[in-house]
C-alpha cells in the first residue's frame, strides 16, 4: 500500500460498493443479538505495512497510514452547529436504534471548528532501533474516505463528503455509516512531518477522552511503515504514474466532486487541486476564482497522488434528502404551510392548491429543452432562502502589469441558500445571440415544476479559464466606508452557479449530496442552447475576487475603518423567502501608504479569521 504527497480524501477515493480488506480479515456479518445503544466503534488498519513518498524538493512526510474506525450496531452521526458567529460550536451524536432517535450532546469544548473532532488519533513511530522519532495527534473527520467492512452493510453512505472549511460555516452532520469504517487519516487538514527515508514502525491510538466518549475499546494498531525518497525530476520515468503526475503538473483541476466534498468531482474552472490551500477551498468544496484558480499550487509545485476513479455507489448520486436514508426523519418542525397561516402547532397539510409542506424532490440538473410556454407566474410554494456571509480571505495585492502601481484589497464572498427550496435558473439563447433570457424555476412537493418567471440573463464569458456562462446579478460586492456609504463597487457582476460549500447540512430539505459543484456541470459550454444552474439547499457558492476589475481599487483611498459588503440578489430579481437578510458585512481597517498598503481584519465575534 503506498501512500505518496498530500492529497484531501473524500469518500470518493474508495469505491463505496466494495468492502474494505482489514489485516485479519473482512469483518464478518452475523446475526446480531440484542444491540447496545449506540453504534460499536473500533479502530482497524487495512494493512499491516504502507509506503510513505518524501520528495527532495519538498520534504516532508504526510501520516497515511491506513487506519480507520469501523461503526456497527447503527451509525456514527454527529450534529454540529452553532447558533450564530457569537456562539461556540456545540456537538450532538445521533443515535439511532430502530425507529428510535436519542440526542446526546457532546461536552462542551469537544469541537472547536468544523474540521472534525480534534486529537482524536495519537500517531508514535519509533525507528529500527526502537528509537521514538515522532509523537503527534490529529483530528479526525468522520466524512473522510470510506467503505463498507462488510456485505449486508448499506450499499451507500448517506453521509457527506469531508468536512467544511469556510471560517463561517453554520451547521453540518459527520458520519460514519453502519457496517462502513471511515479513513482516520486527516488528509486535507494535515501538515508533513519531518522523517528521514528509512524503515519505522508507527502506532495509531484512539485517544483517552474519545475512547471515554464513545465506548472505543483500547486498541492500538500497529503498521509497519517504509520511508522512501523520490524526486520529480526522476517521476517522469516511472512510468504511467509519471505520465499522470506531468498531465496535472502545473494544472490545478482535480480529477474527480463532496463537505466535500470532498464533493467528488470537482473539475475544470474551480480551484480543486485536493492539496490547495485552506484560504482557497471551502467546504469540502473549492473556490471559484478569476482563471478557475484560487490559491492552489504555483506553477512548478509538485504534482500530487490522484484519487482514484469515483464509483458509481459512493453515495454521490441524486440525493432527496427526506429522512436521509432507511431512517424515519427527525419530527418535522413547523411546516412552511402553517407557518404561513399562522399556525403555532405543526400540522401535516400536505400539497393543496396554493400550499406545500415543504419536503421537496430535486429537480434535476438538465435544463428544459426550450424556454418555458405560458404566461408567466411565482406560486405560493416553498422559495430559496438567498444569505451572505461575512467576506475572508482579505489581504492587499497590487495590480501588476494590468495596472500598475495600483493597490487593490482582495477577498472571497459567498452566497449560500438556506431553502427551503433550491434556486434553480435556466438560460435560454435564442440562435445567433450572445446572452440568453434566464427564468427562475419552482416546484411543488413532488418535484413538478409549477410556476416560473423572468429573471435577467446570462452570458458567455470566453476569457482563458473561464469559457461558461454567467448568470447576471447574482450578487454584487462593495466597499463601503465607515459610514456605511459606497466608496467602490466591484466590477463582479456575472456569476456561474455552483455548490462550492456546505454552508448548513442541518437546515430543512439540506442536501448533502449537491451534484453541480463545479464549472463543467453547472454552467454550459460556448455552443449551449439552454443552461440550467442550481444552488441546492444548505449549500454556498464562493468566489474569489483577487484581480483588477474584481477586487476593490483602493489606491486613492484614505487609511482608515471600511466595511466589506456582500450583497445578495442586489436588484431583487429573484424570488425568495425571506429579502431581509441578503446582506453581510466585514469590518476592515486600511493603512500604509501607496504601494504598501496594509489591512488588519479585526474578528467577527468568534470568527478570528481574515
Amino acid at each position: 500500500m503506498t501512500r505518496s504527497h498530500k492529497a484531501r480524501i473524500g469518500r470518493a477515493a474508495i469505491a463505496g460498493g466494495a468492502a474494505i480488506a482489514v489485516a485479519a480479515g473482512v469483518i464478518a456479518a452475523a446475526p446480531e443479538a440484542k444491540q447496545a445503544a449506540g453504534p460499536k466503534l473500533g479502530l482497524i488498519a487495512a494493512t499491516p505495512s504502507v509506503t510513505l513518498d518524501s520528495w527532495k524538493e519538498d520534504p516532508g512526510v504526510y501520516l497515511d497510514l491506513g487506519t480507520y474506525v469501523t461503526a456497527e450496531n447503527g451509525p456514527l452521526e454527529l450534529k454540529v452547529t452553532r447558533k450564530s458567529y457569537k456562539d461556540p460550536v456545540v456537538a450532538q451524536q445521533i443515535v439511532r436504534q430502530g425507529k428510535k432517535t436519542t440526542t446526546k450532546t457532546l461536552p462542551k469544548g469537544t469541537v472547536k471548528d468544523f474540521g472534525g473532532l480534534p486529537g482524536f488519533t495519537e500517531i508514535t513511530m519509533t525507528d529500527a532501533k526502537g528509537k521514538q522519532v515522532l509523537k503527534r495527534q490529529e483530528s479526525f473527520c468522520p466524512n473522510n474516505a470510506s467503505g463498507r467492512v462488510r456485505p449486508d452493510a448499506p450499499s451507500t453512505s448517506k453521509y457527506p463528503e469531508s468536512c467544511p472549511v469556510n471560517p463561517f460555516t453554520l451547521g453540518s452532520v459527520w458520519g460514519v455509516e453502519k457496517g462502513w469504517a471511515s479513513n482516520t487519516y486527516a488528509g486535507f487538514y494535515a501538515s508533513p512531518v519531518a522523517v528521514k527515508p528509512g524503515k519505522y514502525t508507527a502506532k495509531v491510538s484512539v485517544t483517552k477522552r474519545y475512547r471515554d466518549l464513545f465506548g472505543i475499546a483500547d486498541k492500538p494498531q500497529t503498521i509497519k511503515v517504509t520511508v522512501r525518497e523520490r524526486s520529480f525530476e526522476d517521476q517522469g520515468r516511472d512510468g504511467g504514474l509519471g505520465t499522470r503526475a506531468a498531465d496535472k503538473h502545473g494544472d490545478h483541476h482535480a480529477a474527480g466532486h463532496g463537505d466535500g466534498a470532498a464533493h467528488g468531482g470537482h473539475a475544470q474552472g474551480k480551484a480543486s487541486d485536493k492539496a490547495a490551500d485552506k484560504a482557497g477551498t471551502a467546504s469540502g468544496h473549492a473556490a471559484h476564482a478569476e482563471g478557475g484558480h484560487t490559491a492552489a499550487h504555483p506553477e512548478g509545485h509538485p504534482a500530487v497522488r490522484a484519487e482514484a476513479p469515483e464509483a458509481p455507489t459512493t453515495g454521490a448520486a441524486p440525493t432527496y434528502n427526506v429522512g436521509h436514508g432507511p431512517y424515519a426523519p427527525a419530527p418535522p418542525a413547523l411546516s412552511w404551510a402553517a407557518k404561513k397561516a399562522g399556525l403555532r402547532t405543526a400540522q401535516k397539510l400536505g400539497d393543496g392548491p396554493g400550499r406545500t409542506d415543504g419536503s421537496r424532490l430535486a429537480p434535476a440538473l438538465k435544463a428544459n429543452a426550450a424556454p418555458p410556454k405560458g404566461k408567466a407566474k411565482v406560486p405560493d410554494v416553498p422559495k430559496p432562502d438567498l444569505r451572505s456571509l461575512p467576506a475572508y480571505g482579505i489581504g492587499i495585492g497590487e495590480g501588476f502589469d494590468e495596472a500598475p502601481g495600483k493597490d487593490y484589497l482582495s477577498f472571497s464572498a459567498n452566497v449560500w441558500n438556506a431553502g427551503p427550496a433550491q434556486l434553480v435558473v435556466d438560460g435560454f439563447r435564442k440562435p445567433g445571440k450572445d446572452k440568453m433570457d434566464a427564468y427562475q424555476y419552482f416546484y411543488d412537493a413532488k418535484g413538478k415544476q409549477v410556476g416560473y418567471t423572468p429573471t435577467g440573463t446570462m452570458e458567455w464569458d470566453p476569457r482563458p479559464g473561464h469559457e461558461h456562462w454567467h448568470f447576471t446579478d447574482f450578487a454584487s460586492y462593495r466597499l463601503l466606508k465607515a459610514d456605511k456609504k459606497e466608496a467602490v463597487r466591484s466590477g463582479k457582476e456575472a456569476f456561474c452557479l455552483a455548490n462550492t460549500d456546505a454552508v448548513d447540512y442541518t437546515v430543512k430539505n439540506a442536501n448533502w449530496h449537491p451534484q453541480n459543484t463545479d464549472l463543467s456541470t453547472a454552467c454550459g459550454q460556448e455552443n449551449s442552447i439552454s443552461v440550467r444552474e442550481v444552488l441546492d439547499v444548505g449549500s454556498g457558492d464562493t468566489y474569489t475576487q483577487d484581480l483588477p476589475g474584481q477586487s476593490f481599487d483602493i489606491t486613492d483611498l484614505p487609511n482608515g475603518t471600511y466595511w466589506i459588503q456582500v450583497l445578495a440578489n442586489p436588484e431583487k430579481r429573484l424570488k425568495e423567502t425571506n429579502l431581509n437578510n441578503n446582506s453581510a458585512l466585514r469590518k476592515i481597517v486600511l493603512g500604509g501608504t501607496k504601494g504598501a498598503r496594509t489591512v488588519k481584519v479585526p474578528a467577527h465575534d468568534l470568527v478570528d479569521a481574515n
